[in-house]
């Protein structure tokens, strides 16, 4: 019985499969099972599973049926989830990841920090090295699925595996409910994932919806995600990006909260914001070519300052009535005017 399984994810990915399929093959030291859950693939997706002689199953579309569907039958002690589109930059990456957390205790999940790459070769550009850089800061909101999951099988269960009720999202939340129970670890060695969709949907409309996505996700307003079913949509169907509906979307899903709603939402925003200041240190540390997460003097620094500033409640209250500001206060300034004018006022 082999100790590792590792689950990946496909929808019409015959192109990429087969470079991933290779590096796991060329993978020393280990011998891990491998399924490729199908959401219901149209190209050869299964055809290259049959050729590398990789378990391929039909499941339900949506990432986290597929990584459940999967991870069902399995009774090892390792589960590592895998995007199609990833690359392994080492033969013994497999290796050293699970030496890796076999040292750091069994209360431990394993994450890698990702290389973007367009066509094989690193993306260039500030953005795609900041998002890199962020993959290797294990920080609340920066773990997703493209770095990969690797867990104990028992803790996988435990939690209840990858929650299902939205075709995305699924990492954030596995993330979110593994934080109390285990220790993030961040992997040795890069993997490579391919930054297509940013190449196609525009790099910085798709890093501005991805912002756009986790707001709605941090203020708990779900419905934004039924009324919008193509803010992810497949990567065979991606084509070049229309921001404007989704932020119209995401301010009427606001609108259309009660006030204590609006209130509740505008708050959890704010404190998600108050503990993300770190990614504008970040940032700056790249600008000056401090990739290395061991030499980002910007980033310690703001770390060790706000380590000891004191009112974390008062700069999370600042925060609301600036969102709210910025919210609302184009609004509410529309309907003052036209009710002290005399005019009619227009819906927003």
């Amino acid at each position: 019985m082999t100790n590792l399984r590792i689950v990946i994810p496909a929808i019409d990915e015959a192109e990429t499969l087969p470079g991933l399929l290779d590096d796991l093959a060329a993978q020393q030291a280990v011998d891990p099972e491998i399924v490729v859950a199908d959401g219901g693939s149209r190209d050869a997706t299964r055809r290259v599973c049959a050729e590398r002689g990789v378990d391929w199953r039909p499941a339900r579309p949506g990432r986290g049926r597929q990584m459940n569907a999967g991870a069902a039958d399995f009774t090892g002690e390792w589960l590592l989830f895998l995007h199609a589109d990833s690359r392994f930059s080492s033969p013994r990456q497999l290796a050293a990841a699970l030496t890796c957390l076999e040292a750091a205790g069994p209360d431990s999940v394993g994450h890698f920090p990702l290389e973007f790459a367009i066509d094989g070769e690193p993306a260039p550009g500030f953005l795609y090295r900041f998002m890199a850089a962020k993959t290797a800061s294990g920080r609340r909101y920066a773990i997703n699925g493209d770095q990969g999951l690797l867990l104990r099988r028992a803790l996988f269960e435990a939690i209840g595996g990858f929650e299902q009720h939205l075709a995305f999202l699924e990492d954030q939340r596995i993330v979110a409910r593994i934080r109390p129970r285990a220790r993030l670890v961040c992997l040795p060695h890069r993997l490579q994932t391919s930054a297509r969709r940013f190449a196609v949907e525009g790099p910085m409309r798709r890093y501005a919806l991805m912002g756009l996505i986790m707001a709605m996700y941090v203020a708990e307003l779900d419905s934004f995600f039924d009324a919008a079913p193509g803010v992810y949509a497949r990567q065979s169907q991606t084509r070049a990006l229309a921001l404007r509906p989704f932020v119209r979307l995401a301010l009427a899903t606001l609108e259309a909260q009660r006030p204590v709603g609006r209130a509740a939402a505008l708050w959890r925003l704010a404190d998600a914001l108050r503990g993300q200041s770190w990614q504008v240190a970040l940032a700056l540390d790249v600008l000056c070519g401090r990739t290395d997460g061991r030499s980002r003097p910007i980033t310690r620094c703001h770390d060790s300052v706000t380590a000891r500033l004191p009112g974390g409640s008062i700069v999370r209250v600042v925060l609301f009535f600036v969102l709210a500001l910025v919210v609302f206060g184009p609004a509410w300034c529309f309907r003052l005017f036209h009710r002290r004018s005399g005019l009619p006022t227009m819906a927003t």
